[in-house]
């Protein structure tokens, strides 16, 4: 006779038996693939393959045809450098890169894989020697190690602010273009986006694109998507602007609506989409959105969408509990690994958070022409933040600052958690006199400028969008700069930033829930 507790042990030894196969029969398709391509499936990836990352293994699902395509224009060469939108875009690192499979690629290609090119791979892209294996190493020190692109953007000429320094430790410290390091955003679940890429500028009439909003939601969407694909083009790839057309566009859009990616499988709860759970990419096929879809940001901060300055209501019935994805693992014995995910998944739900000092929320904060004021302090949950159900991004197109980019954290302890990015540059601002045009005392340091560099508004400095969360556990390091190198580290700097302490286990909860998403 088996006891209950012989009982758990025994089928968990089943799932990890059954979890070992599935990783290693998944390695055979994940660990060859460089460049974007895959050498067991070099046309076409059906849907179902498992790709391995440290957590288990994800997967991505397309509508289109019933599995990944890569014959198309996202998988083809289109500029002068060689790279591809796949370059930077991986099947196996979720649609993003993860920076220990750039590191790999490296080691594979000594440093030749398009993806390392000087025009943004490099950290910075003059006074250096890539000539050599040891060059390139050093010359690609961030994209290997944190996976980090370098963008490269002029002061808008309208800027209410100056840029007054730049210390940047690898030599690009001119004022007037600034190099800013940011993770390749992933080209999956693209249809619960609320703004375009981290500063949202192909979101933006900076560009000649569109802000979303409820009443042009989905068109606004592809239209920017259609034009960032050519912006990315020109730029990453070096391309002459005539590639792609206007029909490779819509192409490369049409696949990218079409992919869901989500974490499939964990190293210790095996499936996870097993006793009425929706992990995996299949729970995201049919879950709805709009812009402003559970937003509760929506209704304090007054927007210009509508006549009469209204706000676009969405449908009204906010509700902290963002993700159910799990909640059929609540009841489970409290030692079972899929347990620890559905309490994680309760933590993020409910778990009170004094959210205070975070620009887009806490302070003043101008929209559309209209100054709204802040509130001084909003107690929430991270479903505050990350509120589009089941996925977890911000379903509103609000940029928030919430500290990931600030080299001096003075305003918490760096004791627990806090952010080492002292690899990242140092930016001192100024907002400008609008008599004189000269600089005031009036400056705020940031390693990324974040929207302020699209618009030209000093409120915005460091303002950037919240991540799509699905798939995190493909896509290490985290936050726009890289700056958490596991999904830990993510925690901790949310502890230290807001002031709470979670417990081992509690922390353990919360990544392990994150980890399976």
């Amino acid at each position: 006779m088996r006891y209950p507790c012989q009982l758990w042990t025994v089928k968990r030894n089943r799932r990890l038996v059954l979890s070992a196969a599935l990783v290693a029969g998944a390695m055979l398709v994940g660990i060859a693939a460089v460049n974007g391509q895959f050498p067991y499936f070099p046309n076409f990836i059906p849907n179902g393959i498992l790709f391995p990352d440290p957590n288990g293994a994800s997967q991505t699902y397309s509508t289109n045809g019933g599995g990944i395509d890569q014959t198309g224009p996202f998988f083809q060469s289109l500029g002068t450098n060689g790279r591809t939108c796949a370059t930077c875009h991986q099947p196996g690192d979720g649609m993003s890169v993860s920076a220990a499979d750039v590191d790999l690629r490296f080691l594979l290609t000594q440093g030749t894989d398009p993806i390392f090119r000087t025009v943004d791979g490099s950290n910075c892209d003059h006074n250096i020697d890539v000539s050599t294996i040891e060059g390139r190493y050093s010359a690609y020190s961030l994209l290997r190690t944190r996976g980090l692109i370098r963008i490269a953007l002029a002061a808008p000429a309208n800027a209410n602010y100056a840029v007054t320094n730049v210390n940047n430790p690898y030599g690009c410290d001119e004022t007037d273009t600034i190099s800013q390091y940011r993770r390749p955003l992933p080209s999956t679940n693209l249809r619960f986006l609320s703004a375009v890429m981290w500063d949202g500028r192909e979101s933006s009439a900076a560009t000649g694109t569109t802000k979303m909003s409820f009443s042009n939601f989905p068109d606004s969407l592809v239209s920017d998507l259609e034009h960032q694909s050519l912006d990315a083009t020109i730029t990453h790839a070096q391309g002459d602007g005539t590639r792609p057309t206007a029909a490779e566009q819509q192409e490369i859009v049409n696949f990218e609506m079409g992919l869901s990616t989500a974490q499939a499988f964990g190293n210790n709860t095996g499936p996870l989409n097993t006793q009425g759970a929706t992990g995996g990419p299949p729970g995201l096929l049919n879950q709805p959105y709009f812009i402003s879809i559970n937003s509760s940001i929506n209704f304090l901060l007054p927007q210009l969408e509508q006549p009469g300055g209204l706000v676009t209501p969405g449908d009204g019935q906010f509700t902290p509990a963002i993700f159910g994805t799990f909640s059929a693992w609540q009841n489970l014995p409290a030692r079972d690994p899929r347990a620890a995910v559905a309490r994680g998944q309760a933590l993020f739900n409910s778990l009170p958070i004094n959210i205070t000092g975070v620009a887009g929320i806490n302070d003043d904060v101008s929209q559309g022409g209209l100054v709204a004021g802040g509130i001084p302090s909003l107690t929430g949950t991270c479903g505050t933040c990350h509120d589009t159900p089941n996925v977890g991004n911000h379903s509103f197109p609000t940029p928030l600052d919430i500290g990931t980019g600030d080299p001096n954290p003075s305003n918490w302890s760096t004791n627990l958690g806090g952010l080492d990015i002292s690899y990242l540059p140092s930016i001192t601002v100024c907002l400008t006199d609008p008599t004189t045009g000269l600089p005031t005392s009036t400056c705020k340091t940031t390693s990324d400028l974040g929207q302020a560099l699209i618009d030209g508004n000093f409120d915005h400095v460091g303002k950037i969008k919240g991540p799509i969360l699905r798939g995190l556990s493909a896509r290490a390091p985290y936050f726009h700069n890289g700056s958490a190198q596991t999904l830990l580290d993510v925690v901790h700097f949310y502890e230290n930033r807001f002031g709470f302490t979670l417990t081992q286990q509690q922390e353990s909860d919360l990544v392990a829930f994150l980890g399976s998403l």
